[in-house]
């Protein structure tokens, strides 16, 4: 779905978290980062795929990688998400979809034979200049943290 490729300069954003305050792209410069695209906050898949990154984040961040979430959804539903599932790392609430846009994730989809439009489940991993390095296109949700790794092998 996305028209970035590996080797590209990851755009940069500005954009609010769970609790209001906002970040940027640019925050983590000289560090790895996975920034990961989910449809939407406690639904099966994207909480399988939030709790393996979380699950599985000293190890990610011993390896120097650091993590973000974005999704559409708004702050208060994300500050609810990350509590009930204890996620250490912040999410993007992209209700803008400037995020979402930039990365070129956004897009028709088909579920239960309807067709509409929404977040494509993507993963990029970001190098510490801020070029991606990765791109996960077919995203294993409830092993996502091992596919990652696997690809630095």
């Amino acid at each position: 779905m996305t028209r970035l490729q590996i080797g590209d300069k990851a755009p940069d954003f500005n954009a609010v978290i769970q609790d209001g305050s906002s970040i940027s792209l640019s925050d983590f410069s000289g560090k790895k980062v996975i920034l990961y695209f989910y449809p939407k906050d406690m639904t099966p898949g994207c909480t399988a795929e939030s709790c393996n990154l979380g699950e599985n984040y000293t190890g990610l961040k011993k390896k120097g990688f650091e993590i973000i979430g974005v999704s559409p959804d708004p702050a208060n539903r994300h500050l609810k998400f990350i509590e009930k599932y204890n996620l250490p790392f912040s999410l993007i609430a992209d209700e803008d979809r400037a995020v979402i846009e930039a990365y070129n994730v956004w897009g028709p989809k088909k579920f239960m034979g309807k067709e509409y439009d929404g977040v494509h489940r993507t993963t990029f991993v970001i190098s510490e200049k801020g070029i991606i390095e990765k791109i996960f296109l077919k995203v294993k949700t409830k092993d996502h943290s091992n596919q990652i790794l696997e690809s630095y092998e």
